[in-house]
């Protein structure tokens, strides 16, 4: 690798930033506001509950959704907004910065004294700005790391990571590490973060229990070498998730950010929550509370008032802002005193550069879900350690990429993946699973994991009550099931409408032999989101299927990486005369899509479209020596073309 590596990645970065950019501004200016609410970019009506004076002399406003609450968004904390009112929404906004939010309420910081009059007039929304932000640490991590790419002594870590040097790598030799509740594989990982290397890469294939392995390596690490360690991910629900998990077992983590998950516990463990509870805040309340009675007295002031009232009111405003700045400085030395006693913070991989955590290093830095995330956005917190673990899977769900332009060799192609070839040496592979009976997992593991992977005893043979095929493929090749793709979106009804069928027939067997509280989860999984909807607009209306309740979910293959259920059904969707099988064609998402289950795996498609691809060629190969392929023709309740 040479020294433009970083040069390289500011470019696909630029492009990157630029797709966005005009992606989200068509999103604002060419969809109404009903279309925006959908897509989770707006939040409208909304009701201001609180305005007060915030940190750093900003204004914070409270707001609550008042309605479609249960609607999906995209506000993370963090993010810019627009406040605005539908009296006037092309002139009456206002920008700010969101300080919390949750699925029904926000808090924003404005740099101003006070909203401005159109906020009494009319209904307000909010809607989702362009986060340039994330762009802007992404961009100021490659250009640090560029510099330090160019200096032998300081830059060591980084000229590993780019090839410019070599990590003289010592295995783990000893296995000092032993632990009752971990299998072999996952006490070697465990010793490898333990070890003086300074990067290790824990390869976690699905259900091998990759987050307990982590959070064990923590707990080691924590004792081995008594420092303060950061541990992020590219999502805020693995941060949730880690956080929750390491808070279990007694380790002391900060939360940096507002966890996704609506959970007072939760709330508790961010540097906001640690504040409030500390034991010296009693004095912050009672200045807040009277700041507060500064400000209500100043908003008594009506708009047409002579000189002295003016000159009253900017009093009281000065003296709530004086009593605001007294309220930070303890503030600052709260959060000091939090987060310097934490032995984990945790955080989004741009979040590890908050303002309140921007200057610290740490013992360790540990990435989770690496092979999910942006390289420029990993560079973030690798600056801020010496050593550095890596955890993830590759053959699973890829990062995020909008642009086109940087294509599969560009952004595609994740640090994770470049550093396990570098340095396979660093790779800690877990190849024990606790989820799938074996047949659901040995098509993937002969595959994508070189036939390492395992079943658990306990797995192994898990099945359903009378049930002697744990997967079958049912073929709806010359049904005539073609698919339908319309402004772009695929979809297949006939295929839906069989799904729906087989589901109504199978749940009808299955009630025979379970109780309601017994009875197995069910996922039903397509790669198009067009199908997706057509198959929950079906279930939806299907009286027989609403007793089951939360036990069905449908989503996306992405919506469905990190869970599982004792039941998957796969909609493969695509059906057409040139074997065209677009996202199909993308193995890691259909791994995710077919290691989901837990008892039993039902994959419905045209094998004429699909069977030229390698992966569903050898798929349908190892169906037929299962003795579990299916023709559509067998079903009597079938109607087909």
């Amino acid at each position: 690798m040479a020294l433009n590596y970083f040069e390289n990645l500011l470019v696909l970065l630029k492009q990157e930033q630029d797709y966005d950019r005009e992606q989200h501004s068509q999103l604002l200016m060419h969809s109404n506001l009903n279309e925006r609410r959908a897509q989770g970019v707006s939040w409208f009506p909304i009701q201001i509950t609180k305005i007060e004076i915030g940190r750093g002399d900003y204004l914070s406003v409270s707001l609550l959704r008042t309605n479609n609450q249960e609607e999906q968004h995209r506000f993370r904390f963090g993010m810019p907004v627009s406040l605005f009112s539908n009296h006037n929404p092309g002139e009456d906004r206002r920008n700010g910065t969101i300080a919390f939010v949750n699925r029904e309420s926000m808090r924003i910081a404005f740099r101003v004294d006070e909203l401005p009059d159109w906020t009494r007039r009319g209904k307000l929304g909010v809607d989702l700005l362009f986060d340039e932000n994330s762009y802007r640490e992404m961009e100021l991590a490659l250009n640090t790391a560029m510099l330090l790419a160019k200096n032998p002594q300081e830059g060591k870590l980084v000229r590993q990571f780019i090839g410019l040097e070599s990590i003289n790598y010592r295995p783990a030799t000893t296995f000092s590490y032993q632990n009752e509740s971990l299998n072999p594989s996952q006490c070697l990982a465990v010793e490898n973060m333990l070890s003086e290397n300074s990067l290790t890469i824990l390869h976690g294939p699905p259900g091998t229990g990759k987050t307990t392995t982590l959070v064990k390596g923590i707990q080691a690490l924590l004792k081995n070498k008594k420092q303060q360690l950061l541990v992020v991910a590219p999502s805020n629900t693995a941060v949730d998730l880690l956080t929750e998990q390491l808070d279990q077992v007694g380790v002391s983590v900060v939360r940096i950010g507002n966890p996704v998950k609506v959970s007072d516990h939760l709330q508790a463990l961010t540097l906001d929550g640690q504040v409030d509870q500390h034991r010296s805040n009693k004095e912050v309340k009672a200045l807040e509370k009277q700041m507060r009675a500064y400000t209500d007295m100043a908003h008594k002031y009506k708009r047409n008032f002579g000189k002295a009232e003016r000159e009253q009111r900017k009093a009281l405003f000065n003296e709530a802002h004086k009593i605001r700045k007294e309220i930070d400085q303890i503030q600052n030395f709260l959060m000091n005193d939090v987060l310097g006693k934490a032995q984990v913070i945790t955080a989004t991989l741009v979040g590890a550069n908050h303002a309140v955590i921007r200057d610290r290093s740490y013992g360790a830095v540990i990435i989770d879900e690496a092979a999910q995330a942006l390289e420029p956005a990993c560079w973030i917190p690798i600056l801020k350690g010496d050593k550095i673990i890596l955890a993830g899977d590759h053959c699973q769900l890829p990062p995020t990429v909008k642009s086109i332009k940087g294509g599969r060799e560009g952004l595609y192609n994740t640090l994770f993946e470049k550093l396990i070839a570098l340095y396979p040496e660093a790779v800690s592979m877990l190849q024990v699973q606790y989820r799938m009976n074996s047949q659901i997992m040995h098509h993937s593991s002969k595959l994508l994991y070189i036939n390492l992977l395992q079943a658990d005893a306990s797995v192994a043979d898990r099945r359903l009550i009378e049930d002697h095929q744990p997967i079958s493929f049912i073929d709806t090749a010359g049904a005539g099931f073609e698919e339908i793709e319309l402004d772009g979106a695929i979809s297949n009804e006939d295929e839906a409408n069989f799904l729906h069928r087989h589901l109504q027939d199978f749940v009808g067997k299955l009630d025979q032999l379970y109780t309601l509280e017994e009875f197995p989860t069910i996922g039903i999984i397509a790669p198009y989101r067009k199908q997706i909807a057509y198959l929950k607009t079906n279930l939806e209306q299907d009286e027989q299927l609403k007793k089951y309740g939360k036990l069905i979910q449908i989503n996306t293959i992405d919506s469905f990486q990190g869970q599982e259920k004792d039941i998957i059904y796969i909609s493969l969707t695509r059906s057409n005369e040139n074997q065209n099988i677009g996202f199909l064609s993308d193995v890691r998402r259909m791994n995710v899509a077919m290691t989901r289950a837990k008892k039993k795996l039902l994959v419905i498609g045209d094998s004429a479209t699909v069977g030229q691809h390698d992966f569903y060629r050898e798929f349908l190969s190892y169906i037929d020596e299962l003795d579990a392929y299916h023709s559509i023709w067998e079903y009597d309740f079938a109607v087909v073309g």
